[in-house]
């Protein structure tokens, strides 16, 4: 198994450690990256390289950090079908299956195999200029087009399966997966999207337009966006890790992508029920259907997240 961390922080270091020793125990061996290895002081393991050979004919790729850890390890696990999971150690972290209290039953599900694993729609996205491929490049969560530079506004044309949609003003345009509705999409106003609805979201960032909502379009459909010849240069981020300048008259194509990510999943939670537990929403009062043989409607049910 591959074990990334997020070595910038003690109580990772210290999680890939006792993950590192209880996998070894096991008679499992483990691989780390080159750069994590000298922070985690482990012996006994293979040390990789960090690209996508660490993560080939492994069983897992474990992931001790935030949703960045697990996005920067989505690029090592995607292209050998390796399935990724993570151990949260950040705030939100939708991405990952387990927290930091679960380590040690983690663990051990991890050896005996008790795990599913699920695949997570990508969006595959090209950069054009003059007509022809200047770069192409993927994400898991999201390619956003922003401007770069704070004085002006970024004026952009949104084209959807070849037909023009709308001229904006804006910030920037999101381009999000289901995944990524949690994500940088739903701090911009996007909707949230069940991860097992296939779709991708177009989301402008603070538009002057009349028509500037959140739009959810076919997974089959090629989204564009067209940066203007008159406006200041933009960027491209692809998961807030990988970037493409674009100068002005630049065109940006994003479909679905042709490799998914592979997530590792220990428990069957609801997707609303993880919703309700990373964002603390409340539910007091909810007393859901009743059970059958349980004497009519009405009976009270305590919510698997608990009430708030």
């Amino acid at each position: 198994m591959l074990v990334v961390a997020h070595t910038g922080r003690p109580e990772a270091v210290r999680s890939a450690e006792l993950v590192i020793e209880r996998l070894s125990k096991a008679g499992i061996s483990v691989r780390v990256l080159d750069e994590e290895a000298g922070d985690l002081h482990c012996a006994g393991v293979d040390v990789l390289p960090a690209s996508a050979v660490a993560a080939e004919d492994a069983e897992l790729v474990m992931v001790l950090g935030g949703d960045g850890t697990i996005l920067r390890a989505a690029d090592l696990a995607r292209m050998s079908g390796t399935p990724m999971l993570g151990v949260n150690l950040g705030h939100v972290g939708f991405l990952a299956e387990a927290e930091r209290e679960d380590l040690t039953a983690t663990v051990e599900r991890v050896v005996e195999r008790h795990y599913d694993v699920e695949e997570r729609m990508t969006i595959d996205v090209t950069v054009h200029r003059n007509g022809a491929v200047a770069a192409a490049t993927w994400a898991l969560n999201e390619a956003t087009v922003e401007k770069a530079e704070r004085e002006r506004m970024l004026e952009v044309v949104a084209e959807i399966d070849g037909r023009p949609l709308s001229h904006w003003g804006c910030d920037g345009v999101v381009c999000a997966t289901p995944t990524g509705s949690t994500a940088y999409a739903f701090s911009a106003g996007g909707p949230v999207v069940w991860p097992e609805v296939e779709a991708m979201l177009v989301v402008p960032i603070s538009a002057h337009s009349l028509f500037a909502r959140p739009l959810v379009v076919s997974p089959r459909s090629v989204v564009a966006v067209e940066v203007l010849p008159d406006t200041p240069r933009a960027v491209l981020w692809c998961d807030g890790r990988r970037t493409v300048g674009l100068p002005p008259g630049a065109r940006v194509e994003v479909r679905r992508g042709a490799v998914p990510v592979k997530l590792a999943r220990l428990h069957r939670t609801p997707f609303t029920d993880r919703l309700v537990t990373k964002f603390g929403l409340p539910v007091t009062g909810w007393r859901g259907r009743a059970r059958p043989g349980s004497g009519g409607e009405g009976r009270e049910h305590r919510h698997p997240a608990g009430e708030r």
